[in-house]
């Protein structure tokens, strides 16, 4: 909640909480306490593996917290009742990104380690079911070749975006200079950000106070 009043008392018309955990975890709250705000969440790809696997395997690659969560269970009964979905929580995945670590023999190893059973069993599609791991995409294809459909959510999530601002009556087209805030340090995420953004940003760095976010 904070952080939505963070980013609400700088400006946002729009909120994309863009993890699927914390979607899973607070999406339907979030509404509630900022009906003035749209809030865009993200959920795994099921629904467009489903439709598009002619094996009937899908793979889903996820964190811990998102299979736990009741968001991910109703996309799985809501739209893969029909075929076989494969899961991991790609254990180490998600440091090794943030290390900046995109295509080093560790991370391909965690990789390899769990398409590997998910391929032998037959799945054609594999859903990138955490934000971290777009930016392993190539090495994720790398690793899958021609036998898989790599799957992001991204797209979609930009494109409901549009689509509600469009709805409201605001501008669609990005303009101005983005602005980068971190809970963390913002030297290490500086230094992190362009290997993953492709681009350099000013970043700040926020702390917590009294359930408030504040500059440092």
């Amino acid at each position: 909640m904070g952080i939505a009043k963070f980013l609400i008392s700088e400006g946002a018309a729009l909120i994309v909480v863009a993890c699927n955990a914390a979607s899973a975890a607070a999406l339907y709250s979030l509404r509630e306490d900022f009906p003035g705000t749209p809030f865009v969440g993200m959920e795994p790809a099921v629904k467009p593996a489903a439709t598009q696997s002619v094996s009937g395997v899908v793979g889903v690659l996820a964190t811990p917290a998102t299979f736990q969560g009741k968001l991910y269970a109703s996309v799985i009964e809501r739209f893969a009742a029909n075929v076989k979905v494969l899961t991991s929580n790609c254990p180490g995945l998600v440091q090794r990104i943030e290390e900046g670590d995109l295509d080093g023999q560790t991370t391909r190893s965690i990789l390899e380690q769990v398409l590997g059973p998910m391929m032998d069993a037959g799945a054609d599609t594999i859903v990138l079911g955490c934000t971290h791991y777009p930016f392993v995409i190539p090495l994720v294809q790398s690793i899958v070749g021609t036998r898989a459909k790599v799957i992001d959510p991204s797209p979609a999530v930009a494109r409901q975006v549009d689509k509600i601002l469009k709805e409201n009556g605001q501008p669609t087209e990005i303009g101005g200079d983005a602005q980068l805030f971190t809970t963390g340090e913002a030297g290490p995420f500086g230094r992190l950000a362009p290997s993953l953004l492709g681009e350099t940003f000013p970043i700040s760095s926020l702390k917590w106070e009294h359930d408030s976010l504040l500059p440092r």
